[in-house]
């Protein structure tokens, strides 16, 4: 529920468009105040479905600094925390899925039967 794009290396490399987001993994903010700022995942809110991100921050009243939440589908990764061994797993079963040299089912286009059409009866 918390996936986010990878980026186009990331996405050659690995042969998947998006992954759930973990804490260590580096993303980039696409949109909103923050849009340029990449960053470490610090933590994941599943409850809210949001991210914390090392240096998106925001002031308070009382001069404190806080964390800004922001929703995974506005970041993108750009580096991957593969400390988890099913995470990693995962990744190489999509990587050695693919024929070589290829981008499997990206740009392809499946072969289909035209569709015949009924002709309409006149009543």
């Amino acid at each position: 529920m918390l996936a986010a794009p990878l980026s186009p290396e990331l996405r050659k490399r690995y042969n998947t468009r998006s992954l759930p987001v973990r804490k260590g993994d580096t993303a980039r903010i696409l949109r909103g105040d923050f849009a340029g700022t990449e960053g470490k995942v610090t933590g994941v809110n599943v409850k809210k479905f949001r991210l914390r991100i090392e240096g998106v921050t925001r002031e308070t009243a009382e001069g404190a600094s806080r964390f800004v939440s922001v929703h995974s589908s506005k970041v993108m990764l750009t580096k991957l925390n593969l400390d988890d061994k099913w995470r990693k797993e995962i990744l190489e079963s999509h990587s050695a899925s693919a024929p070589s040299g290829e981008k499997a089912g990206v740009g392809e286009e499946s072969p289909s039967k035209p569709v015949e059409t009924q002709p309409k009866k006149e009543a």
